[in-house]
């Protein structure tokens, strides 16, 4: 029986897990058996989460939290380590983790805020991937990386050049992984999701202005939901996926063909 969806027995950490696109990756995963670890900068959001997510798919042992910044390399280090311990091994790592821009123009923005987003954009998926690349390649059973960018590193988002910087930077850096650890099995991939409801957005989506401007730009005449990331997260992290290395999936009900 072609059962290519099938995740029992793997192990899967999504950083960013806690809320949001993470958080529905983990529930997708959950629900094709993998064993996931969340991580989450917010202690209490995480643990909340996790209970979330244990009560719905009727398994605690499955689900683990762990606390983490990203953009911190000691800490990226203790809690992979503790989520090998955990799930017994890693075989898919989304790097979903991620922050936003405060809208600021170039001619008045300060290095500060310009390095605060790399450094959780960038940094923070090298480090995540970093850990995971070498957990993997050391297990000698392949897997699967996954970085959450954005529609923004393909298309000109005013006011947000220092976010569109970093999400261009993952793009091309996934693409350089992906020849670079095919020797390991290690598949690299991107995600680029579009407008999402999260709380990450609420602000904007909430502003009617901007609403009205964007919305009808979006072919599917909705915004996208965390649930919109399921599927394409369990594919990832699938044997479906087996020959799918270097690409870009857009995730933005048309946004960006239009």
């Amino acid at each position: 029986m072609y059962q290519p969806f099938d995740l029992e027995g793997r192990g899967v950490v999504v950083t960013g897990g806690n809320g949001g696109i993470g958080y529905g990756m983990a529930r997708a995963l959950l629900a094709a058996g993998a064993g996931v670890a969340i991580w989450g900068s917010n202690a209490d959001k995480t643990e909340a989460a996790r209970r979330a997510l244990a009560d719905e798919c009727g398994d605690a042992a499955r689900v683990h939290g762990f606390v983490c910044d990203v953009g911190d390399e000691s800490q990226v280090e203790r809690a992979f380590a503790a989520s090998v311990a955990a799930l017994g091994r890693v075989d898919s790592c989304f790097a979903n983790a991620g922050v936003s821009s405060k809208g600021v123009l170039l001619t008045e923005m300060g290095l500060e805020e310009f390095r605060r987003v790399q450094r959780v954009n960038v940094e923070g998926v090298f480090l995540t991937f970093r850990a995971a690349a070498r957990h993997m390649a050391q297990h000698g059973q392949g897997g699967s990386l996954v970085a959450t960018a954005s529609t923004a590193a393909v298309e000109g988002a005013a006011r947000n050049s220092h976010y569109g910087a970093s999400k261009g930077a993952v793009t091309a850096m996934v693409r350089a992984l992906a020849v670079e650890l095919a020797r390991h099995r290690i598949r690299v991939n991107s995600i680029l999701p579009g407008w999402i409801e999260t709380d990450m957005t609420e602000r904007s989506f909430h502003n009617e202005k901007f609403a009205q401007a964007v919305l009808p730009r979006v072919p599917a005449r909705r915004w996208g939901t965390m649930d919109d990331f399921g599927g394409i997260a369990v594919y990832l992290a699938s044997d479906a996926s087996s020959y799918a290395t270097g690409e870009q999936f857009l995730i933005d009900g048309g946004y960006t063909k239009f």
